[in-house]
């Protein structure tokens, strides 16, 4: 009995860790994957196969509600600290990289409202 109990517990602990080591979003990772798209966000030019590959990681990162706020929070900041990004090419970033997203980011744009 004691070997199954330890066995539950070391059981446990795996299934705890694992959950833990899943990736979470955070800002470097929202800028790591978005760097490569400065130059079309300052000019519309592209975007870059690099850009669209950070665009399309960032979305598979982020997978919870709490994710996509995150990375919601991240980019208007970012945006907010860079001068030259149109808001323009911004919200024609995620088509013209081929993926779908329920609303673009802008400076008005609400996090908390993000699912």
């Amino acid at each position: 009995m004691a070997n199954l109990r330890q066995l539950c517990a070391l059981v446990l602990c795996i299934f705890v860790a694992a959950l833990h080591a899943q990736a979470v979003i955070n800002c470097g990772l929202v800028s790591e994957n978005l760097a490569p798209c400065l130059a079309f966000l300052e000019s519309g030019q592209g975007p870059s196969a690099a850009c669209c590959n950070g665009v399309k990681t960032l979305k598979t990162m982020a997978a919870t509600v709490q994710d996509r706020r995150t990375a919601c929070r991240c980019m208007k900041s970012t945006a907010a600290a860079i001068p030259g990004i149109s808001q323009k090419y911004t919200a024609a970033l995620p088509s013209k990289c081929g993926v779908s997203l329920p609303g673009a980011v802008g400076p008005q744009t609400d996090c908390n409202q993000v699912n």
